[in-house]
C-alpha cells in the first residue's frame, strides 16, 4: 500500500514524465464531504492484467501513479474509518461513492465535492469526451434505472410475466442508446481518444460483424494495431464464426459428473447451446421459459445443452441451482467464471445468451427468449 508522495517526489516524478511518456499521475482532492473516509482505491488493466492500488487519505488528498500504454478505463472507489455512530455513513453507496475516469499520459486533477462520485477531472481529454458522452446518454441511462427498478421490484413479487415484458424493454431501450450515442459518436469522431470505449459499447455484447466490422477497419490503423483494437477485431472474428448460418464449432466439456460431453455427441438433434450460471439474476429468471419449451419439444427432437459460468467453488451452488429450476438436460462446466473455455471460445460476454442449431450443428437462431423461443420451436416443430 502506498501512502500520498511528499511534495518533492511529486516534482520529480512531474520532470520525469518527457522520459516516461507512458506514465500517468493522478492529483485527487475532496472538498465539503463530511464522512471519515480514510482510503481511496482505484482499479483499472493494463494489457488485461488487473491493476488494483489504495492509498491512505492525507488532508483530503490522495496521489495515484502508474504506467499505461494508452488511454485506460478506470474506477475509484473510497472506504470509510467507520459504519454508523451517527456519522451519517451506512454502506458503501456505488453512487454516493464510486467513480469512472480516463487516465491518459500525464498529469490528472480530479476533485469531489458534497460526494466522492460529484467528480471532475481536468488533465485528459479521453475523461473529458467521456463526460460529453455520458451527458448525450443521461436520458437514456435515466428510463433504464427506472426499469431496472420496475424490474427489481417485479421479480421480489415473483411476477414473472412483468419480468419478461420489462427484460425487452430494457433491451430494447439499451439498443436505441447504444446506436443514437454511441454509434453517433464512433462515426463522427474516428480519431477520438475514447474510440474504443465507444466503440465497445456500441457494438455490445451480441456483435453484428456486418456493422461494426467496417467502421472498425476504415478506424486509423493505430487504433486497429493498438492492444484494445486487437481485442476488438478478435472479439468481431469470433462473432463471425458464430453467425446464424455458420456451423457451430466442436467443445467437449465434463457434465455434473466429470464425464466428457461433445457437441458433436447431439448431432442429428435440435439443440439450444445455453449459456447461464446459478448466480445469474436474468438466467435464473428466464428458465421456467426454457424448461417450458423444452417439455413441450422434448418428445419432437428438441435437446438443450446446458453451459454454466460458475465459479471453481461453486460446484454446489450449481447443482443446486440445476435441482431447483427443475433443468433436466444435460449440464457442462469446467467452473472457471468467465473464462469458461467453451464462452471463451464463442465470445460470450454475457449471459443468458443461447444458440439453436439444427440437426446438421448449424446456428440457425440466437439469444432467443421467451415467446420468441417458443415461436421458433413452433415453426420448427409444426413444419
Amino acid at each position: 500500500m502506498k501512502s500520498a508522495l511528499p511534495l518533492i517526489i511529486c516534482l520529480l516524478i512531474t520532470t520525469a514524465i518527457a522520459a516516461q511518456p507512458s506514465r500517468f499521475i493522478l492529483k485527487g482532492e475532496l472538498d465539503k464531504i463530511n464522512a471519515p473516509i480514510e482510503w481511496v482505491y482505484i482499479n483499472y488493466n493494463v494489457n488485461g492484467q488487473a491493476i488494483n492500488d489504495s492509498v491512505k487519505l492525507v488532508d483530503n488528498k490522495y496521489i495515484f501513479s502508474g504506467n499505461i500504454p494508452a488511454v485506460t478505463q478506470a474506477s475509484l472507489r473510497i472506504k470509510y474509518k467507520e459504519y454508523g455512530g451517527g456519522n451519517g455513513v451506512s454502506a458503501f453507496n456505488s453512487r454516493r461513492d464510486f467513480a469512472i475516469l480516463f487516465l491518459q499520459p500525464g498529469i490528472i486533477a480530479a476533485s469531489s465535492v458534497d460526494s466522492f462520485s460529484n467528480i471532475t477531472i481536468s488533465g485528459s481529454k479521453a475523461d473529458d469526451e467521456y463526460r460529453k458522452l455520458e451527458k448525450q446518454a443521461a436520458t437514456f441511462n435515466a428510463v433504464l434505472d427506472e426499469l431496472y427498478q420496475k424490474f427489481a421490484d417485479a421479480r421480489k413479487s415473483k411476477d414473472t410475466a412483468a419480468m419478461q415484458i420489462l427484460d425487452k424493454k430494457i433491451d430494447s431501450t439499451d439498443a436505441v442508446a447504444n446506436e443514437k450515442v454511441y454509434g453517433t459518436y464512433v462515426k463522427e469522431n474516428p480519431t477520438s481518444p475514447l474510440i474504443i470505449y465507444a466503440l465497445r459499447n456500441w457494438a455490445g455484447y451480441d456483435i453484428d460483424p456486418g456493422k461494426i466490422e467496417p467502421v472498425f477497419k476504415s478506424l486509423p490503423a493505430s487504433v486497429r494495431n493498438s492492444p484494445d483494437g486487437k481485442d476488438i477485431e478478435g472479439k468481431i472474428a469470433i462473432a463471425k464464426k458464430t453467425g446464424i448460418g455458420r456451423m457451430a464449432m466442436e467443445f467437449s466439456q465434463a457434465d455434473t459428473s466429470g464425464k466428457p460431453i461433445t457437441l458433436s455427441s447431439f448431432k442429428g438433434k435440435y439443440l439450444l447451446i445455453d449459456f447461464w450460471a446459478s448466480w445469474c439474476g436474468p438466467c435464473r429468471v428466464e428458465n421456467p421459459n426454457v424448461v417450458r419449451s423444452f417439455n413441450k419439444y422434448r418428445e419432437k427432437g428438441f435437446y438443450i445443452l446446458g453451459i454454466s459460468l460458475d465459479k471453481p467453488s461453486a460446484k454446489e451452488k450449481w447443482m443446486k441451482a440445476i435441482h431447483d429450476d427443475k433443468l433436466n438436460w444435460a449440464h457442462i462446466s469446467d467452473l472457471q467464471y468467465w473464462n469458461n473455455a467453451v464462452a471463451v471460445q464463442y465470445g460470450i460476454q454475457a449471459i443468458p445468451q443461447n444458440l439453436l442449431l439444427d440437426p446438421t450443428g448449424k446456428i440457425i437462431g440466437k439469444n432467443l427468449k421467451g415467446e420468441d423461443l417458443e415461436k421458433k420451436l413452433a415453426t420448427i416443430f409444426h413444419n
